[in-house]
């Protein structure tokens, strides 16, 4: 009965320290609610409609339509932005996680990569004029490290 109460508790305290990976669902969406496969489908992204929607891995994603859906749930993976949603370059130059603007992304080695932009400013473009390798080598790198963290 000790063995059964120890290993109760190993399971229990595993369960609870584990930690899903930090999505971006600053708007109660991945990506802000836009349809994540419509970036690569339509080479641009169309919001998401409420009654296509799914939760993967603990987070929420909208779709544009079921077909959408349908392709997302084949292959989640694919299609899951970079980083949680939030902006690559943020964490890749700054380790540290920064909300985006759903507009302002990049698909480059068929991943999907969101940025910050502003009036003032847009990240893709520092992203775009930087070494990008070293960027997408070094966001990798410091990802593993945010991924957990509930900033």
């Amino acid at each position: 009965m000790k063995n059964f109460f120890t290993l109760l508790l190993v399971v229990v305290s595993t369960a609870l320290y584990a930690q899903k990976t930090d999505y971006n669902t600053k708007k109660g969406y991945v990506a802000e609610g836009y349809d994540v496969v419509s970036y690569f489908t339509n080479n641009e992204p169309v919001e998401g409609k409420k009654k296509f929607q799914t939760t993967y891995d603990g987070a929420k994603f909208k779709f544009s339509s079921e077909k959408n859906l349908a392709l997302f749930k084949e292959n989640p993976t694919k299609y899951i932005p970079q980083y949680g949603g939030y902006c690559a370059y943020a964490v890749a130059a700054k380790k540290t996680k920064m909300y985006i603007d759903a507009e302002a992304y990049e698909i480059r080695d068929g991943k999907l990569y969101l940025f910050y932009s502003s009036w003032i400013s847009s990240k893709l473009d520092d992203w775009k004029n930087g070494d990008t390798k070293k960027l997408q080598a070094q966001g990798d790198k410091n990802w593993e490290e945010l991924k957990h963290r509930k900033d």
